[in-house]
């Protein structure tokens, strides 16, 4: 499996990654972002970024991520917003290798911390994190 990130020629297939995103999680009306909105942000503004996991040459997974900011550590940490693989490629060790990529990337940009969230109802995704050695956050 490899890693690598999103280029501006990705820009529909990571529209269709959030796609099949909502349609898992059931929430296809509520996606309104438009390409031109995800081109911005990724590519002009650069706040946002994209990782792809690629098994025989093809994209079958994505981690959408950005940069936030701890004041008390004084340093940056990223956020993972979206970690999706399609079905039939689940279990063969690409959301792993995304987490993996992401927690690297964080370690070589000096960031203070790799966060995110999971729905309560999404138990396949809280095992996986779980998996990782993820643990809920004590308020």
């Amino acid at each position: 499996m490899e890693i690598r990130f999103a280029e501006p020629e990705d820009l529909d297939l990571v529209f269709q990654f959030i796609h099949d995103l909502a349609a898992y999680e059931h929430k296809e009306d509520e996606v309104v972002a438009r390409r031109e909105d995800l081109a911005a942000w990724m590519f002009e503004r650069r706040t946002v970024e994209v990782l792809f996991a690629i098994e025989d040459g093809e994209e079958v997974g994505f981690a959408l991520f950005f940069h936030n900011f701890a004041t008390f550590q004084r340093k940056a940490g990223i956020y993972l917003e979206d970690l999706f693989v399609r079905p039939e490629h689940r279990g063969k060790g690409c959301g792993k290798g995304l987490f993996a990529a992401l927690a690297r990337l964080a370690d070589e940009r000096g960031c203070a911390f790799l966060e995110w969230r999971v729905l309560k109802w999404n138990r396949p995704s809280i095992g996986f994190y779980e998996s990782l050695g993820g643990k809920p956050l004590e308020e």
